[in-house]
């Protein structure tokens, strides 16, 4: 058979190859411009899809190497947290005001350490050690518990350091640029610092770090894509409402509180898991990645102007911090009683906010 023989049947499927292709693109093209219509619903559809499956891969991630705290502390943050980066990078984009960059951070903050940890505490109770109450299950708490304790009361401690720097720095009523940089640094160096600590313990316990981390990195930064695309939107419809509407003028505690809607998802599943570790250090964690990168990264690019507001926002983060390390250093848990009476603070919190 000649060559030309065999030209026009590769031919003629090319051009199906082709025409199919533009068929699809353009099936995709109607559905992206259907979809789109449907806002603010699809855009918020598309959010919460993407940063619930970013969450549910944090599960897989605790069988290859990263483990208890540091889990909670160096992996969770960047998934349930990064709608909050997305949602400063968004905003500043599209011009909107840095307060509302620190009232989003606040109310996260704020969310993490009363509601999101009170309220499983109160459900399923929170145990990081056995109860030192009882002397056979105090023998009996493992090494790894004890070490779970120390790691979270550090990453406690390092909520009170953050909390203090960004007060410190607010003072004079500005977060400028210089400010930006400090908060960026000390929490990229908190990231580090967490880092060799993995290696450490993956060195302790003879093992390497799985190939197929990296798989799963891949499809967090696709999932990551859908959760900017999904924010960007609401933003947009949000600011087009122009002043006047509710979700408009509070834009800063809307937007906190449905930032936090993955790790209420997190903090349930661990809580029901007897993974109290886990639940504690999620919600620190995530509450690093708004106090200081989220506000540091946003200063970076804009001036920021503090409120009144934002020092009566940290002082409350403070004296929770507080109040969960004095639990967690003397009982190595938090009571039920106190997680009614963070759940009851957090009600009074968010109505005395929306109704400022």
């Amino acid at each position: 058979m000649n060559s030309s023989g065999l030209s026009a049947p590769l031919l003629i499927c090319t051009d199906q190859a082709v025409a199919y292709c533009r068929g699809s693109l353009e099936q995709l093209s109607r559905w992206f411009g259907f979809a789109a219509s449907l806002d603010p619903w699809y855009s918020l559809g598309l959010f919460l899809a993407c940063a619930m499956l970013m969450v549910y891969r944090l599960n897989v991630l605790e069988r290859k190497g990263l483990e208890g705290t540091v889990l909670g502390t160096l992996v969770m943050p960047y998934a349930s947290g990064f709608p909050n980066l997305m949602f400063a990078y968004s905003l500043g984009r599209q011009g909107g005001s840095g307060s509302v960059i620190v009232e989003n951070c606040i109310v996260n903050n704020v969310t993490n350490l009363t509601l999101l940890i009170g309220l499983p505490a109160l459900i399923w109770t929170l145990n990081i050690i056995p109860s030192r109450s009882n002397p056979a299950k105090r023998t009996s708490a493992s090494k790894l518990q004890r070490l779970n304790s120390l790691s979270l009361m550090l990453t406690l401690m390092a909520v009170l350091f953050f909390s203090g720097a960004l007060w410190a720095l607010g003072r004079d009523g500005i977060l400028d640029f210089g400010d930006g940089l400090v908060l960026v640094g000390i929490f990229l160096f908190w990231q580090v610092l967490h880092v060799f600590d993995v290696l450490k313990y993956n060195i302790h316990q003879r093992r390497t770090l799985s190939w197929t981390i990296l798989v799963d990195g891949l499809l967090v930064v696709a999932l990551g894509a859908g959760v900017l695309n999904g924010i960007d939107s609401l933003v947009a419809w949000v600011i087009a409402l122009g002043p006047g509407f509710i979700l408009y003028d509070q834009l800063g505690i809307f937007s906190g509180c449905l930032m936090v809607l993955p790790n209420a998802v997190l903090a349930a599943y661990y809580a029901r898991a007897r993974r109290a570790d886990i639940v504690y250090s999620s919600q620190v964690g995530d509450g690093h990645i708004c106090i200081p990168m989220c506000i540091g990264l946003f200063a970076l690019f804009s001036v920021v102007q503090v409120s009144a507001r934002m020092t009566t926002g940290i002082m409350i983060i403070l004296g929770a911090g507080l109040l969960h390390l004095f639990f967690i250093s003397l009982l190595g848990r938090l009571p039920r009683a106190v997680g009614a009476l963070l759940t009851i603070a957090y009600s009074v919190f968010l109505y005395t906010g929306l109704m400022g």
